[in-house]
């Protein structure tokens, strides 16, 4: 398995697999590698003859500056992962900090049609400016064909959709199902921080989710997110940020249901100092 940790070696070595016509997938992650990762590592494989996997920590997308320190970081541990997929198909681009933003460590701002207003938006101040900077970079250094993205971001997976169309990028962004253990809880890097017994109650998330979905059959978004309020009112453990049904294609909360329209119900906890988001279709 090659790893690179510099572009210009990397994109010297991804114009010579792709040189004979062979598409190339593209993954990119935080790293502290999980099933969830892989199935899009999967994915991407199925597609393409190769998956460029970026693991970089992304200094421009966190608004608590204590969640990026404590972020995990777990290269060996991730290339040791990705070799029980495929230790010759994969590609590993483990950057430097100063290899993707010199020494100018900002975000560019981005507008993308009032996507970055809403849900994730609202409650971290600048966060798609950081994740619309380094995937846009990222995608002028690996070029790839198609890139893979998990659905539990699913307002990230709109966003850079929608940063593909308005920047006019040549590769095709492709969500994949969210990934979940046993229990129902999305996988997701910040799951090895919770505490034992907070990673006992975090399925609770999701059977909730579960339940506003059988609801907003009948009910209206108000009153099933009445009801979802005070289901975690009843829980100690977690504290609910926000509870959110939105339209699929802008995001913005339902005021009346339509049948001609997708919606969405999505979730923000706090299990400790641990942030877990997760979402679910509702029709």
């Amino acid at each position: 398995m090659k790893i690179f940790h510099n572009q210009t070696e990397l994109s010297s070595h991804v114009d010579g697999l792709k040189a004979d016509g062979s598409s190339m997938g593209f993954v990119p992650t935080m790293g502290a590698l999980h099933n969830g990762h892989l199935s899009l590592v999967e994915k991407g494989l199925h597609d393409n003859a190769f998956v460029v996997v970026s693991i970089f920590v992304n200094p421009t997308q966190f608004d608590n500056k204590e969640d990026l320190v404590k972020y995990p970081r777990t290269l060996n541990a991730d290339v040791s992962l990705l070799r029980t997929v495929s230790d010759t198909n994969i590609v590993v681009y483990a950057p430097t900090v100063e290899d993707i933003y010199n020494d100018n460590v900002q975000s560019q701002s981005f507008t993308f049609d009032g996507l970055e207003h809403e849900m994730e938006g609202a409650f971290r101040e600048g966060h798609f400016d950081g994740v619309g900077t380094i995937v846009k970079r990222l995608f002028a250094i690996v070029k790839p064909d198609r890139a893979y993205f998990g659905e539990k971001d699913f307002q990230q997976l709109q966003i850079i959709k929608k940063l593909v169309e308005l920047h006019n990028i040549p590769v095709k962004v492709i969500g994949c199902p969210i990934h979940r253990a046993k229990d129902g809880l999305a996988m997701s890097s910040r799951n090895s921080r919770l505490t034992k017994d907070h990673r006992n109650v975090a399925p609770f998330i999701y059977k909730t989710l579960k339940s506003a979905k059988n609801k907003f059959g009948t009910k209206s978004a108000q009153k099933v997110t009445e009801w979802v309020e005070e289901q975690f009112k009843q829980q100690p453990l977690l504290e609910l940020e926000y509870f959110i049904i939105a339209d699929t294609e802008t995001l913005k909360p339902v005021k009346r249901k339509s049948t001609k329209k997708t919606y969405r119900a999505f979730i923000a906890v706090y299990a400790g100092d641990i942030r877990l988001i997760d979402n679910i279709a509702l029709n």
